[in-house]
């Protein structure tokens, strides 16, 4: 089988910590809806042997999507800053943990970035490109692990090229986004990991400040609202947030997406003749099953959420796996289907803080799929691949994805 080996050359297989950093859950649906079902918020944490201080502040898990839209959307009530500690120390100081009105005037400085105009511009000159030389490296062969060759290299490869970083460190910085977010697991490695991204931005913001290229850094250098301007280590956190932020993510939900249209070969051959249903497949892969299970949020009075009261200072994870399959807002929410009616889901979060790189996201995972349907015909899941599935608890994805066929 022909792959791009995601290896670095300290031999860091990055696919194999990423797969460690998932976990091991195969289908946790089911208990998140006998909990739903339960009760739409619980005293205490859905996943097992997260760290708690038995002396510190109360924690709370909330399932069904009117009280994650709720939680999610009502900064009066519900901070971000609790990842000020959990993400803070490789991250920085990042729009992850901001709070009104930090965080509204930081994202719209940030956010100049990412205009309609630049996304255009990088789906013809770098995403497409991006794919067609990952697809170039295997297309001949009729089988290939997509999760290793494709899915797995290309959102890194993408943000590396949009902050026009050199192709030779794509391997360490595919490392270092993994590490940094492995740190509640390895704390030296994602510390290290995090001085390590600092000082390797540092040199490229300094060059960027004397000479501004075309590119994303930048854009964050120059960017400029009524005089406010981020300064370097502001740029640098929003760096470090984007590699996990925008590879880990988009790795993950693009393998989703694949694994759901291979398992039901149906809906694949009906996206593959009819491109225009893309985008509705890539929005019911996400609901189905999203990158990232849970988000936190942690309360900044007493609040009562569902009837529940909530004390001042308590941890509420937001369980958006649950909230995506709550029956009283999607039908047979249990069930794959790209035809159904379409409404709002919350793998990327709600109110506020919703994801800044939503739509880079969703037209990297569109032209992904396209590249794929047009280079690779009658591709299919190798039918003597054993036991192919999407696993893990915070974050999910499937290990491998074994595909053949017809060679071009």
């Amino acid at each position: 089988m022909t792959t791009t080996e995601p290896v670095d050359d300290l031999g860091y297989d990055a696919i194999e910590a990423s797969a460690a950093l998932a976990g091991d859950s195969r289908d946790p649906y089911p208990d998140l809806a006998v909990a739903r079902q339960r009760t739409p918020i619980q005293r205490g944490d859905f996943i097992p042997d997260i760290p708690r201080d038995p002396d510190g502040p109360e924690s709370f898990t909330v399932y069904s999507c009117d009280l994650a839209t709720q939680v999610l959307r009502d900064n009066r009530h519900f901070s971000s800053e609790v990842y000020v500690e959990m993400m803070g120390p490789v991250m920085g100081h990042s729009i992850l943990e901001m709070d009104e009105p930090e965080h509204r005037i930081h994202r719209a400085l940030v956010s100049q970035a990412f205009r309609q105009k630049a996304l255009a511009r990088w789906e013809e000159e770098l995403v497409g490109s991006v794919c067609d030389e990952l697809i170039d490296r295997f297309v001949d062969a009729g089988r290939v692990d997509l999760v290793r060759s494709y899915t797995f290299p290309f959102p890194v490869q993408v943000i590396a090229r949009i902050l026009g970083l050199p192709r030779e460190d794509y391997p360490k910085f595919q490392r270092w986004s993994i590490e940094l977010i492995s740190v509640g697991w390895d704390w030296d490695r994602g510390i290290a990991a995090s001085h390590s991204l600092r000082d390797y931005f540092k040199g490229v913001v300094d060059q960027r400040r004397r000479e501004p290229r075309d590119d994303l850094i930048s854009d964050l250098v120059c960017a400029e609202i009524d005089g406010d301007q981020l300064t370097d280590e502001e740029i640098f956190a929003f760096l470090r947030l984007l590699l996990p932020a925008g590879g880990e993510t988009t790795y993950r939900s693009s393998s989703n997406l694949l694994f759901c249209l291979l398992t039901n070969p149906d809906q694949l051959d009906a996206v593959r003749n009819d491109r225009s249903l893309l985008p509705q497949a890539i929005e019911e892969g996400i609901r189905y099953e999203p990158p990232l299970l849970f988000i936190v949020r942690s309360a900044v009075t007493d609040v009562e959420v569902g009837g529940m009261q909530i004390p001042k200072g308590s941890a509420i994870s937001v369980s958006l796996g649950a909230a995506n399959r709550d029956p009283s807002k999607f039908e047979h929410p249990d069930r794959f289907d790209i035809f159904r009616n379409a409404r709002q889901h919350v793998s990327f979060g709600f109110g506020a803080h919703m994801c800044l790189g939503m739509h880079l996201a969703r037209m990297e995972t569109r032209v992904a799929m396209n590249r794929l349907f047009d280079r690779l015909p009658n591709l299919r899941l190798d039918p003597a691949a054993d036991d192919v599935h999407v696993h893990g608890l915070m974050f999910r994805s499937p290990r491998e994805l074994p595909v053949i066929f017809d060679p071009a």
